[in-house]
């Protein structure tokens, strides 16, 4: 955590010294002032300076880009975008570039365990958390809309058949997706039934 203690005539001079030398905005860091001015003798001798210690901030964002920019370098991997932008309660960062289905995986296998390793260090020692979201040019939504279609195609057997239907082990966010394209249909009902990471959904017919 950076941080930096500064001296000045006022308050606000201390802060302002210390902005410069840290090289942010006022808005990226916490004040804590240590001593507040004194005036002196006919307000000239024996007078005080304001203390202040000034910290910088913990920017989940910026800690997410710096540990997958090291990550990526050590992947030997090149020319890579990295994107944040902010979304309803959660920051989706999108990478860019050529040949970057090696961070995707096998059905986004990659991707997920990388997306977890950057919510927990991008995290550590913050006082709110942030949920980050990690995309490889638009792959996530759409494996949503594969698993979407996937889910109607297998209620339809179900119907026809009268026979539950199990589907592959999936990661808690693609179960979600199908328990959600089906929790208004009429005639299946899905759950989900194991122990991770082979945790599996099931959608089977309403009696």
């Amino acid at each position: 955590m950076k941080q930096v203690e500064k001296s000045g005539k006022t308050v606000e001079e201390a802060v302002e010294a210390a902005l410069a030398e840290l090289q942010v905005t006022r808005d990226q860091v916490e004040v804590q002032v240590l001593e507040e001015p004194t005036k002196g003798l006919f307000g000239i001798l024996g007078g005080k300076a304001a203390r202040i210690l000034v910290i910088v901030k913990d920017n989940p964002v910026e800690k997410a880009k710096a540990f997958l920019a090291g990550i990526f370098e050590r992947m030997n991997i090149e020319k890579i975008e990295i994107e944040a932008s902010k979304k309803e309660d959660y920051i989706v960062i999108n990478f860019k570039g050529p040949d970057l289905g090696v961070l995707i995986g096998r059905r986004g296998d990659t991707l997920d365990a990388l997306q977890y390793l950057v919510n927990l260090v991008a995290n550590k020692n913050s006082k709110e958390r942030v949920r980050f979201i990690l995309d490889v040019e638009g792959y996530r939504k759409r494996r949503e809309e594969t698993l979407g279609k996937l889910a109607f195609r297998l209620a339809e057997k179900v119907k026809r058949k009268g026979k539950d239907v199990v589907l592959e082990p999936m990661s808690p966010h693609e179960r979600r997706i199908i328990h959600t394209a089906l929790q208004d249909h009429k005639e299946v009902f899905t759950y989900s039934e194991g122990d991770e990471p082979f945790r599996k959904v099931i959608i089977a017919p309403k009696k």
